[in-house]
């Protein structure tokens, strides 16, 4: 009897498992490099955490989607269920392609679809309609222009590359995504952040365009002779009018994509002039102020002093080191602590470094420390300066006593006195720690039969251990709260290593917000309607300000996955989840 209703489960099990249904459909397997290819991942159950094969690494383009479809019916009393994510593909490369598999958690089992290969060959011709054809073409409408300030610096003069992309009046940008990010090798780079994309009315071939600044750099070359900036290449989705026009007269407009690149640029730099170039020379081009500054210079024994080295003005301020002073041996000198207040704008570094230095003396009498240089070739003038620092004198007013000549006249005895005056202070030892030269047997001690008494004492914790396993483990629903709050978590978590990137962070916090529902509220995915979730958090006793934010932020992650959205507005809705959340947190009952 046994045996047979094991049978039966196992029999039922396995229907249960054939009965899903996830599977990949394309449009076609063969087509041309210029053509979309529209992709669907459907299954028959309601499921959980989708995960999307890399399209990218797959060797395609996401041009539209993800969207999502569901559907439910009843006939003859039997229920289906079918749920959709498509997307549209367009292809970067040719070749026998495979896109690889998509995953989905169902019912706590995880599925995943069969790769499906993709013939991509040459771009072929499609036929249109031709009403329906562009009236002008978008490669002859759109540029992409790398502007360099200069291309023959020094080394280590700043120079600026600001990146434009040109557009003519009769179209519109869509979207556009790095496809090749500018590299700069033999430069030091720092980019300037651009808050908000803006465009502006310009002249490009003797023709008026708008265009847009898509990046600002400004690059400091470390080695002369000719150096290449590799290309910035994007992808342009763009609407360009048609032939045919609606009810106003307006032309009507269909989508178009194109590849712009700004081309590789040579930079010729020029090395430093060895002529008149001092030997203690750093580093340092551009236009600066040189000052050292002691704290004080009268001390009483004990105290210390901070001398202060810095360098103000505009130029490579955090690419050369400053000078060290050299102090006489009854000075003590610690290492200093470097500290920058520099900013970058697009005409190059400027602001001011310095180097703090702490001196504590160790003997009675006059110290001086020696005048400090540093040179730099500044660019206005196109020579080298040397700026000079006066010397410093450092009176001690007490302390060991030590001649200021006898120290300058044999510093090896100094140092020696140094060392007999420390000896003369050190204390003496007032704690002894003796220790028997016997050994105590292991048998019959202490540590013996601890460890004897010690695997008694350790069953009931193991019966108490074992009670609550079992108890956490037959605590279905409260098992599946637990993992639906850590998978709250972690895609919280994976939010916000994505913020820089719309869509996987758009994803990521939409799964963050569902899995966060169900470990709360103790529902599926397919309940969670705007309904639904209003009157359930309602009913818990939320607030209703803090139901609607959750509402809107829901809806936001729907949306902002197709509109234009910025780092600004994803940092945004990141700290509103994270707010929304811990009110949450607080206010269900």
């Amino acid at each position: 009897m046994k045996k047979a209703i094991v049978v039966v489960l196992l029999l039922f099990t396995s229907t249960l498992m054939a009965q899903v249904q996830f599977e990949a459909k394309v449009s076609k397997n063969s087509l041309g490099i210029n053509e979309r290819l529209r992709v669907e991942f459907t299954m028959n159950a309601d499921g959980d955490n989708f995960v999307p094969p890399n399209f990218e690494a797959c060797g395609f383009r996401v041009v539209g989607g993800p969207s999502q479809t569901v559907s439910q019916s009843w006939v003859n009393g039997r229920s289906s269920f079918n749920k959709s994510y498509i997307y549209i593909l367009l292809p970067t490369q040719k070749g026998n392609l495979v896109l690889k598999q998509a995953s989905i958690e169902i019912n706590g089992q995880l599925y995943k679809t069969t790769p499906v290969r993709i013939s991509v060959t040459n771009a072929v011709e499609i036929p249109k309609d031709p009403n329906e054809a562009p009236a002008i073409s978008a490669d002859d409408n759109i540029y992409l222009v790398a502007d360099i300030s200069k291309t023959n610096p020094y080394l280590n003069e700043p120079i600026t590359v600001v990146y434009k992309l040109y557009f003519s009046y009769h179209i519109g940008i869509t979207n556009w995504q790095e496809l090749n990010k500018p590299k700069y090798n033999d430069f030091w780079s720092q980019n300037i952040d651009i808050k908000q994309l803006n465009a502006e009315d310009g002249m490009f071939k003797g023709e008026r365009y708008r265009y847009v600044v898509l990046r600002k750099t400004v690059l400091y070359p470390q080695k002369s002779g000719k150096l290449e900036i590799e290309p910035l290449s994007l992808d342009i989705d763009c609407q360009v009018p048609t032939n045919r026009r609606n009810f106003w007269g307006q032309p009507l407009m269909v989508q178009d994509s194109k590849r712009v690149s700004a081309g590789s640029k040579v930079i010729t730099v020029k090395p430093l002039p060895e002529a008149g170039k001092p030997e203690d020379f750093s580093g340092a081009v551009g236009r600066f102020d040189f000052q050292v500054k002691p704290s004080k210079t009268t001390l009483k024994n004990g105290e210390s002093l901070d001398l202060n080295i810095s360098v103000v003005g505009k130029g490579n301020l955090k690419l050369f080191t400053l000078p060290k002073p050299i102090v006489p041996s009854a000075l003590e000198m610690y290492d200093p602590v470097h500290e920058e207040n520099v900013s970058t704008p697009l005409t190059g570094m400027t602001g001011r470094i310095s180097d703090k230095y702490t001196i504590i003396p160790q003997f009675k009498g006059n110290y001086q420390i020696k005048p400090l240089r540093f040179t730099y070739f500044d660019l206005d003038l196109g020579r080298y300066k040397t700026l000079t620092s006066e010397p410093i004198t450092i009176t001690v007013l007490d302390g060991p006593g030590i001649a200021a000549s006898e120290e300058k006249a044999n510093p090896q005895e100094t140092a020696k006195n140094k060392v007999d005056v420390a000896k003369v202070f050190a204390f003496n030892k007032q704690k002894t720690k003796l220790q028997s030269k016997e050994k105590e047997d292991f048998l019959g001690s202490g540590l013996f039969y601890s460890f004897v008494i010690l695997p008694f004492l350790a069953i009931p914790l193991l019966i108490i251990g074992k009670r609550r396993k079992e108890a956490s483990d037959n605590d279905v629903v409260g098992n599946k709260i637990k993992k639906s709050n850590v998978l709250a978590k972690k895609y919280l978590s994976e939010a916000k290593k994505h913020l820089g990137q719309k869509e996987p962070f758009y994803i990521a916090l939409e799964k963050a917000l569902h899995n966060f529902l169900k470990a709360k509220l103790n529902i599926e995915t397919s309940e969670m309607s705007k309904e639904k979730i209003t009157e359930l958090l309602t009913s818990r006793h939320v607030h209703a300000d803090t139901v609607a934010e959750f509402i809107a932020l829901t809806e936001n992650c729907e949306l902002a996955r197709y509109a234009p959205s910025s780092d600004a507005a994803i940092q945004q809705d990141y700290d509103k989840a994270v707010t929304v959340i811990a009110a949450l947190e607080k206010q269900i009952k």
